[in-house]
């Protein structure tokens, strides 16, 4: 097995190229958003400044400056990993992988970015990408990206909606033979629930994330749906997960427990090691006498 040595760090620059906006985190955004931009008024726009071939728009970002130039900020809105902002009849999403940072009045902006909001008083917000991201600017309604629509749809863990019979009915016979990793991180079954919060929600509700669907008893799953809910409200209350930043830059204050963060480190139940295993395309951390398979 590819277990990494413990005590491995990482710099500040390392954290922002693999930054990843999930659930939390877009939580704790467009909260920030809300208090630092809502109803200040655009008045200039620089769209695709930075050239990058991973950096995604919706339609011609040139047009940007047109549809955004004057209007008000409105409210910000998370859906799953994405956030949303309202511009007078405009809208403007960030999906994950962008680094969003606002700047007071007085301050220069990075040299790099792929969008660019100044407001009347001087201050700005940036939106820039490292590894990919997409950042779109539309009409209100006009947006047919599956990925958005389908975000905007489905029911947050973070409200009631999101309940024990509608995370059953992501159960069937589809579902048995996938490990929980890809039953929770991908086919957006669940928006915003992606492999970085996956870690400590297996964690929480002891399982790993190889282990099968199909092996799961009722038990189980009751237990997976009450660690979804409790662990994300709880890195949404903290403030997003200390491995990502927020509209400051600065970490969140959530302090997971099975991350990049913590390879290597003794496991807060049993003491044993934390394990970095490469799965799925990715990494994924857990104790393995806590969580196994």
């Amino acid at each position: 097995m590819d277990r990494n040595k413990p005590g491995t760090t990482h710099s500040a620059a390392t954290l922002r190229e693999v930054r990843v906006i999930e659930l939390p985190e877009a939580a704790v955004l467009a909260s920030q958003i809300n208090r630092a931009i809502r109803g200040k008024t655009i008045r200039h726009v620089i769209a695709a400044h930075s050239p990058h071939k991973f950096a995604w728009y919706f339609g011609d970002p040139q047009d940007y400056g047109s549809l955004l130039t004057g209007k008000v900020i409105g409210e910000a809105v998370s859906y799953g990993g994405q956030v949303e902002i309202a511009a007078g009849n405009a809208r403007i999403l960030f999906t994950d992988g962008v680094n969003l940072r606002y700047f007071a009045g007085g301050e220069s902006p990075p040299p790099k970015h792929q969008l660019l909001l100044t407001f009347d008083d001087g201050s700005f917000l940036v939106g820039s990408v490292q590894m990919y991201g997409c950042l779109s600017v539309f009409p209100e309604g006009e947006n047919d990206n599956t990925y958005y629509l389908v975000a905007k749809e489905k029911p947050s863990p973070l409200t009631d909606r999101f309940d024990e019979a509608w995370f059953g009915a992501l159960f069937n016979k589809d579902t048995d033979d996938l490990s929980l990793k890809a039953f929770l991180a991908t086919e957006q079954r669940i928006p915003g629930l992606g492999n970085g919060v996956l870690q400590d929600i297996l964690f929480n509700a002891g399982m790993n994330p190889r282990k099968k669907v199909g092996s799961l008893s009722e038990a189980d799953k009751k237990r997976l749906f009450d660690s979804i809910k409790t662990t994300l409200s709880e890195m949404v209350a903290g403030g997003g997960r200390d491995t990502e930043n927020d509209l400051a830059g600065t970490p969140g204050g959530y302090k997971t427990r099975m991350s990049r963060n913590t390879v290597g480190q003794p496991c807060s139940v049993c003491g044993k090691p934390i394990w970095k295993e490469a799965y799925m395309g990715g990494s994924v951390y857990f104790c393995a006498k806590c969580q196994k398979v």
